[in-house]
């Protein structure tokens, strides 16, 4: 006799196995949350994203990430030269963990003397005279005289609106009505103690109108001649600043949206220069030439943004003509990044981007003038050689 027997599965459960299960569930949940909701509360630079992410890998030689990379895929390192040392990562995560660098001992003092973090910024082309003790320096000025008014020198200004109103010849060549080149303030009213009556002290050389945008009224009108076509902006940052109460650190905030601006409203814009004042004191920022005093110029580069080598290759250029031409006139090319600085320097916006220090405290009207002139000069060469080797390309 057969007998049809269905057969089943039994499953036995273990009510403490079910139960660490579920626990196990909602710790991973309540991790997960937790992790998140500090993640969102951190402030913005301490967020993961990829700006940080550009900042903690920032400080890694290239060479260091091919070889990192090289340890998964081994195609990369044939990218690595021949005898190139196997980096040290040890060092790297020991100067990000204690933002000490062996090989720069400024980093060891940086964050312990007062003041010192003004020479942060890495010096990449030494021109005559210049090292880490003549550095570009930039403080923000005291309130009080922010606001205070002062006199300025009229006998001056008078003189260079007279020079102003000689007859300008054509130039040869012109960009045919087309602005080029775009020039403004982002600290407007740095300005110069022989522009200010009665004023000697370097921390109070600031002036709403006798400033640096003088320099700037040169520089373009200069341009003009010689057939770049030039837009000067003379808009009052720091006037925007106090309206507004914000810090003499956020002036960049200030700038940025009129570049901005400027650029979508005139396509046809290259260059973008800001002009400033140094804080150094005469010997230092002013040069003889030619038996003519000039007032020295410093480039600066922003170091965190993706243009970065295309700037610094503009400023290179410059300099270089600028030392055949009028030797000793640039002091060279710095770099500023990290904590305490801007960093970009609104030089993201564009390849051809600079900020320039026209002189010191010390320096004259006349000097400034020259310099204007001689950059201007070295500029144009540069700009009329440049559109030769597009128009043969085109």
């Amino acid at each position: 006799m057969n007998l049809n027997r269905q057969q089943g599965i039994m499953v036995s459960l273990n009510g403490t196995s079910v139960k660490k299960v579920i626990l196990a569930f909602a710790f991973c949940f309540i991790t997960i949350f937790t992790i998140t909701g500090l993640l969102t509360t951190l402030k913005p630079e301490y967020r993961i994203s990829s700006s940080s992410v550009h900042s903690i890998t920032n400080s890694f030689a290239e060479s260091s990430l091919i070889f990192l990379l090289g340890q998964e895929n081994r195609y990369f390192l044939q990218a690595v030269p021949e005898g190139q040392a196997i980096p040290k990562y040890s060092s790297v995560l020991f100067q990000k963990a204690t933002s000490i660098n062996p090989d720069d001992p400024r980093s060891l003092l940086g964050g312990e003397l007062p003041g010192f973090k003004v020479f942060d910024g890495e010096l990449l082309v030494a021109g005559d005279g210049t090292n880490y003790t003549t550095m570009p320096m930039e403080s923000a000025p005291p309130m009080d005289v922010l606001l205070a008014e002062r006199e300025a020198a009229v006998q001056n200004l008078q003189n260079m609106d007279k020079s102003e109103d000689k007859e300008k010849p054509v130039p040869p060549v012109s960009s045919t009505g087309k602005d080029v080149v775009f020039i403004y303030h982002t600290h407007t009213r740095e300005s110069f103690l022989p522009l200010l009556k009665g004023v000697t002290n370097p921390n109070e050389a600031y002036h709403s109108t006798a400033n640096i945008t003088l320099v700037g009224e040169k520089l373009s009108s200069e341009l003009e001649e010689r057939g770049i076509g030039t837009h000067l902006d003379k808009t009052d940052f720091t006037g925007i600043l106090n309206q507004k109460g914000l810090k003499y650190s956020r002036s960049y905030d200030a700038s940025r949206p009129i570049v901005e601006s400027a650029m979508a409203q005139n396509k046809d814009i290259k260059f973008l220069f800001d002009l400033h004042r140094d804080y150094q004191r005469k010997e230092v920022t002013t040069a003889t030439i030619n038996g003519k005093p000039y007032a020295r110029i410093f480039f600066v580069i922003g170091g965190e943004h993706a243009k970065y080598k295309e700037n610094f290759k503009l400023a290179q250029d410059l300099h270089e003509s600028l030392q055949k031409k009028y030797p000793g006139l640039s002091r060279g090319i710095t770099t500023k990044q990290g904590p305490g600085t801007n960093g970009k320097f609104n030089q993201d916006l564009s390849e051809n981007s600079l900020v320039i220090e026209f002189g010191g405290v010390d320096n004259t009207l006349e000097e400034l003038n020259a310099t204007a002139t001689a950059v201007a000069d070295v500029f144009s060469e540069y700009y009329w050689n440049a559109e030769k080797v597009n128009s043969s390309a085109e």
